[in-house]
């Protein structure tokens, strides 16, 4: 019996254990569960070229700031406000700084240089310190300006800036994307002036002359052209539709300030030119196909039969015709002629107005008056003939020595930009003479 009860108890001790055992292990499994999610690194090694910098410092170090005091951390935040504050502000204007990455800068100079994104949205761009003070000071609206340096935006008219976005950037940005081979570290972004709202300085000092450009392609012609307009004192500027942008670079940087110093209407068409114009005015074209023998004798000239002029600008201020002994341009009836066709007459001679040629240096401006300059590509358009005869005008033309090309489009407007002006002058000096020439036109 006592050897029965010590097998009955082995036997339970031993399936005591072993279900101690099973439980143990789910136990012990289910613990090792728990420690893996809860698991947190006793120490973290670190590479030994940053060890030192990212060893944390001692416990009594970091108890020791702790117990700081708390005047002197208020003062050390106070500073740093007074520094960040500093950073943003110059005079009184708060400006950004741009963080790496920011592409306004590049995103707003795409769009100024695209001509019809500058028609859709109405900005343009404009570099360099003398360009935006002269833009300021006529009145135009600044949107963004960024510069590279606070002294460079010190140089600005600050009390013109307070609407305007400032941002400073790196001047490895502006270099970028400036078209200049020296930048300023300067750049701003207008919206596109609308010359009645201008106030233009040199207005007291204008004369009753106004410039048309017709056809003008070529960017540096036309912003020597604006420039020499301006320092003749020209009442205003008119370009046709066929003209390059007024507000591209390059026509910026050749004008010189040119746009902020007299009124300039873009993309108008012949009946808006006219519009624009006094009444009564005089419009002559500037010509370089003609000469003292044609104006004597036109009646005897004919066309070039190996070189048929399309339209009037082939005998426009430049002309490219190989013989311009041959070159003649039939009378006709008014009545008659249609102007909207560009067709020959009869016998294979071109129909083209009747405009008297006359030497720049006589008598000319002798009322308001408006001169026409033509492109060296395309030339005078026929409109600017017809407008040249309706009103009385004539072809001017400045003679040059034989085997010499005509002058550049530019030059030649220059020429006679300041010979109207001095004629003009003259007149308005006599007696009388300013009621004659200038009430009229201002």
């Amino acid at each position: 019996m006592a050897a029965y009860a010590r097998g009955v108890m082995c036997l339970v001790s031993v399936e005591r254990a072993s279900l101690l055992a099973r439980g143990s292990g789910v136990m012990a499994e289910a613990k090792r569960h728990v420690r893996a999610l809860g698991r947190k690194p006793v120490r973290v090694l670190m590479p030994d070229d940053v060890a030192d910098a990212a060893v944390r410092p001692p416990r009594a170090a970091r108890g020791a700031q702790r117990q700081k005091p708390p005047e002197e951390g208020i003062a050390n935040a106070k500073s740093e406000v007074h520094l960040a504050v500093r950073n943003d502000r110059v005079d009184g204007l708060r400006f950004e700084r741009a963080l790496p990455g920011d592409k306004r800068l590049g995103r707003l100079v795409s769009v100024a240089r695209s001509r019809t994104v500058r028609e859709h949205q109405g900005k343009i761009l404009l570099e360099g310190r003398r360009l935006i003070c002269d833009a300021l000071d006529a009145g135009a609206n600044p949107q963004m300006v960024f510069f590279s340096t606070v002294d460079r935006l010190r140089e600005l008219p600050l009390n013109k800036l307070k609407r305007a976005t400032l941002v400073k950037v790196k001047f490895e940005e502006i270099k970028i994307w400036s078209d200049l081979v020296a930048p300023q570290g300067v750049m701003a972004i207008f919206s596109r002036p609308d010359p009645l709202r201008l106030s233009f300085a040199n207005k007291g000092h204008s004369v009753p002359l106004s410039l048309i450009c017709d056809n003008i392609r070529d960017p540096g012609n036309l912003g020597t052209m604006l420039r020499c307009a301006a320092a003749a004192g020209c009442h205003n500027v008119l370009l046709t539709k066929g003209c390059v942008d007024v507000w591209e670079p390059k026509v910026l940087r050749a004008a010189m300030g040119a746009h902020f110093r007299l009124p300039i209407y873009p993309s108008l068409s012949w009946d808006d030119v006219e519009k624009h114009l006094p009444k009564p005015v005089t419009v002559h074209v500037a010509d370089s196909g003609c000469g003292p023998d044609d104006r004597r004798e036109p009646e005897n000239l004919q066309v070039n039969e190996s070189h048929k002029p399309s339209k009037a600008g082939d005998y426009g201020w430049v002309s490219t015709k190989a013989d311009q002994k041959n070159a003649h341009y039939e009378e006709y009836d008014s009545e008659e002629y249609d102007s909207d066709s560009d067709s020959d007459c009869e016998g294979g001679r071109l129909c083209l107005p009747n405009v008297d040629a006359k030497l720049y240096h006589e008598s000319w401006a002798q009322s308001p008056t408006a001169l026409v300059i033509g492109g060296e590509t395309h030339g005078l358009s026929v409109e600017a003939v017809e407008l040249a005869e309706r009103t009385a005008g004539r072809r001017l033309f400045i003679p040059v020595v034989p085997l010499v090309d005509s002058l550049n489009s530019a030059m030649a407007a220059s020429i006679l930009l300041f010979e109207g002006r001095k004629q003009l002058l003259k007149l308005m000096q006599a007696p009388g003479g300013k009621s004659k020439a200038g009430e009229r036109f201002l």
